[in-house]
């Protein structure tokens, strides 16, 4: 049978947080009714729903009107940037975006090309994966509609200075994907709309959080229905946003202890990967998310690293891997003009221990020298 692995993909989800468990079972009894009918079963959802977001605003320091659940993260980013877009469009169609954004938001630019007539332009970055807020400023010389840029990239966690990207859009909306951060740092100042992920938490799957800051010029980019707010199609998952507020909550009030823990064992984990010849760390060395390590090796394919790791109890992520159906590498380390080959990312959840990394930062070398020697 086969062992427990260590997991060390939490960028990509966590586990259900106990918090989230225990309220989850509960309101699956007592949030099942649609909250907009007038009935006592309904009124009983509806109450769980606003406390759900009274909950979620608290804890990101927002107005409980500004957030609205989604069926995902990246419906969240879809609905908040295009939302944003429809608002302007009489202003300009433009979107100006970051290079290193997450692919939800090149889908979305994609899509407002497409299907309404607008256009896109793309920041560069530097060799750290920041937005240099000169560079942004001289692309907005022209009407914009909106300007998107992450709070920090789920692949390298490079941490974008947004209130300096937000001085430099001045009065164009500015769209944040906050989903890499998610309870991790703070929210930033300056955005208009922003997007999380409840499973990059401990939340359950299947919830997202849109925020449409109060006053900004949202408009549904897609069709609705006779739903009282416009951010939202069909009634809410009651139960999920319920456990994704707890698990929020629960998180935040632990931040900054979890986050010092989890910078001194990506320390740990960086001082191993200097040792290996040819390998290449990724992100900025300061502003960096504090549970993220991703780097790339020379001479190894990163599918094979993450299998070879995940057959020794490592469940790792690669961050650059050729899909099977575009076989590209990562956009994001090739507009930092980074190494993309062999490249994975390790992300430390909260049950992550120093025995984990340690094991790993042991394993590494000998993993990297067995896969370079069988191309040798």
């Amino acid at each position: 049978m086969r062992a427990r692995a260590r997991y060390l993909d939490a960028g990509s989800s966590e586990p259900l947080a106990p918090a989230a468990r225990e309220v989850l079972l509960q309101a699956f009894d007592s949030g099942y009714a649609d909250p907009l009918r007038l009935h006592g079963p309904a009124r009983d959802s509806r109450l769980l729903l606003d406390n759900a977001r009274a909950v979620v605003a608290a804890s990101l320091g927002v107005r409980p009107d500004e957030v609205t659940f989604t069926s995902s993260g990246t419906a969240a980013v879809h609905l908040g940037l295009l939302g944003l877009l429809q608002g302007r469009s009489r202003t300009s169609r433009r979107l100006v975006h970051s290079a290193v954004e997450h692919s939800a938001v090149f889908a979305a630019a994609r899509w407002w090309e497409q299907h309404a007539g607008g256009s896109n332009d793309v920041v560069a970055v530097d060799q750290h994966g920041l937005v240099a807020p000169g560079s942004l400023s001289d692309l907005l010389g022209e009407p914009a509609g909106v300007v998107a840029v992450q709070q920090a990239s789920p692949e390298v966690g490079t941490v974008q200075s947004i209130p300096e990207v937000a001085a430099a859009a001045g009065d164009i909306p500015l769209f944040v994907d906050a989903c890499a951060t998610g309870a991790r740092l703070p929210l930033p100042e300056g955005w208009a709309a922003a997007a999380l992920s409840a499973h990059k938490w401990g939340g359950p799957p299947g919830v997202g959080v849109l925020l449409v800051r109060k006053g900004s010029r949202w408009r549904a980019p897609f069709p609705t229905d006779d739903r009282v707010d416009p951010r939202t199609s069909g009634f809410e998952n009651v139960p999920a946003a319920l456990a994704a507020a707890a698990a929020l909550q629960a998180r935040v009030a632990e931040r900054d202890e979890l986050n010092q823990r989890h910078e001194r064992l990506a320390g740990t984990l960086r001082a191993a990967l200097r040792t290996i010849p040819d390998t290449e760390i990724h992100g900025h060395p300061q502003q960096r998310l504090p549970h993220l390590v991703s780097f790339s090796c020379l001479y190894v394919d990163g599918e094979a690293l993450v299998t070879e790791l995940d057959g020794r109890g490592f469940a790792v992520a690669s961050g650059s891997a050729c899909t099977a159906s575009a076989m590209e590498p990562s956009h994001v380390l090739v507009a930092m003009g980074a190494l993309t080959h062999g490249n994975a990312r390790v992300t430390l959840g909260p049950a992550a221990t120093a025995e984990d990394v340690e094991a790993l930062a042991v394993e590494l070398p000998d993993v990297v020298a067995e896969l370079r020697a069988r191309i040798t």
